[in-house]
């Protein structure tokens, strides 16, 4: 379908709408935002049949991923409604007078959480469903009390404008402002920039490249009001893997390693991009069988051809760089990429900024270490990640430690075994790191945590009583 650029009006128009919803859905009651998210929830599982053949034709992710990913999305819909019955969104602090002077006397405090206002959620290329229209950046949100306007994803139009007027008709059915669900649409910049840029805007909430994700906080950051901009942009999720693990399960762990690269041909953002083997036998072993692996593994095509261009740019960027080898190299002008393995060492990697950028699809690089020293240095050339995963930690000893400080000092989740794709949608996850994984690295974008992200505190001090009775709701 030809997709048309909505013009500064049409998308001043949404805005405007949901700051006018602002206020009564700030103020809406624990039962009336869980029956938005159920009804949301509801409508989406209804219209599977019609919704996920739309998905599969203008993604090709098949049926298989794509109905797992629409189970995924009602499950969050209805999990965050779970957490706004359990009074999660209007939790406070009630600090009773103390008599007396300061510092030990004070007035009374109250602390509560106030909705931002109005959310710009940019839709994900690479979740359809559940980083796109309905995901968790807009369940989040309206579970906050705020409402959302939704930059649709220009890979997916048909998908985007279903689930958007399946939305809007929950909203309608309830009765609730239309503003509290609004969509914009175009595959300009300028359709971004000026939904970002407009004044009752009051947070971005993102999922994508780290180019497109840095250039929208820029423009958050330059109104002459900056907003909070929570931007999830990608990251190499480096596997550390010990000799001794690897003398143990050294075949095991190359299959289900080389199944997490090539997973969604590798276009997930916990797609392990970097491996960080030390010199030993056991290492050897393991990239032989790692390479094995991959070499059998036909991932499918890629979600764009622009995606594929800038796939194949970072293989060739890999390529052109001194000290690096290939151990699986990719092939030209297939529709869908071959795996790419290739292998360097720790002083290659960490004085070369070129090969610390991701590779988003189906390409890992070994870095080989000679000591937990270099594993640390590796570690720190990364900067930040969404995930470190650490293979043969179970004995407490001080390399061990070193290498677990330097893993939470990298990444906003670190893992002890398997894989770090998948992402669990539950109460203790952490899905955001350090920069430049994300913009805000001490918030998720998944887990029941998001909420968080869209919820301000303030303090009301000697509040009157009906105020108080309100329990941490807005009035």
């Amino acid at each position: 379908m030809t997709l048309t650029d909505h013009t500064p009006a049409q998308i001043d128009a949404t805005v405007a709408a949901a700051a006018a919803a602002a206020d009564s859905f700030a103020a809406s009651d624990a039962s009336t935002r869980a029956a938005l998210l159920r009804g949301l929830a509801d409508a989406l599982e209804a219209a599977r049949d019609t919704l996920v053949p739309l998905a599969d034709r203008e993604s090709h992710l098949g049926p298989v991923r794509l109905n797992g990913e629409l189970d995924r999305t009602a499950f969050q819909l209805r999990g965050f409604a779970t957490r706004v019955e359990a009074g999660d969104p209007f939790a406070h602090v009630d600090d009773p007078a103390v008599a007396g002077g300061p510092p030990v006397g004070h007035p009374a405090l109250l602390r509560v959480r106030q909705p931002l206002g109005p959310v710009a959620m940019f839709s994900a290329s690479n979740f359809p469903f559940a980083f796109s229209v309905l995901g968790g950046d807009t369940a989040s949100a309206l579970a906050a009390g705020c409402p959302v306007v939704v930059k649709g994803h220009p890979t997916h139009p048909e998908l985007t404008r279903a689930t958007a007027e399946l939305a809007s008709g929950v909203v309608q059915g309830l009765g609730l402002p239309a503003g509290v669900f609004g969509l914009v649409e175009g595959a300009a910049v300028s359709v971004g920039v000026h939904l970002v840029q407009h004044p009752a805007i009051a947070a971005v909430a993102f999922t994508g490249s780290f180019r497109g994700g840095a250039a929208l906080q820029a423009v958050a950051n330059a109104r002459p009001r900056p907003i909070p901009f929570f931007g999830e942009l990608g990251s190499i999720n480096p596997v550390v893997a010990r000799p001794a693990v690897l003398a143990a399960q050294g075949p095991a762990l190359a299959t289900t390693l080389a199944g997490s690269i090539t997973l969604g041909c590798g276009q997930f953002c916990t797609s392990p991009g970097v491996i960080v083997l030390f010199d030993d036998p056991a290492s050897d072993a393991f990239v032989e069988a790692l390479a094995a692996a991959l070499a059998e593994t036909r991932p499918h095509t890629m979600l764009t051809p622009g995606m594929r261009a800038n796939f194949d740019a970072g293989v060739a960027r890999w390529a052109a760089t001194p000290g690096v080898q290939w151990r699986v190299a990719p092939t030209e002008g297939d529709d869908a990429p071959t795996p790419a393995l290739a292998v360097t060492d720790a002083t290659a990697f960490t004085t070369t900024p070129a090969l610390h950028d991701e590779v988003f699809g189906p390409a890992a690089l070994v870095v080989r270490v000679a000591s937990t020293d270099e594993a640390v240095a590796v570690l720190h050339a990364v900067g930040g990640s969404l995930t470190v995963t650490l293979w043969g930690a179970d004995t407490d000893d001080a390399d061990t430690r070193t290498l677990v400080r330097a893993a939470m000092q990298t990444a906003g989740r670190v893992l002890f075994n398997g894989v770090p794709t998948g992402v669990a949608v539950t109460a203790g996850q952490q899905h955001g790191g350090p920069w430049p994984s994300s913009t805000r690295a001490e918030t998720t974008s998944v887990g029941w945590a998001a909420m968080d992200r869209f919820l301000r505190p303030v303090a009301l001090q000697d509040a009157p009583a009906w105020l108080r009775d309100l329990g941490g709701r807005p009035c």
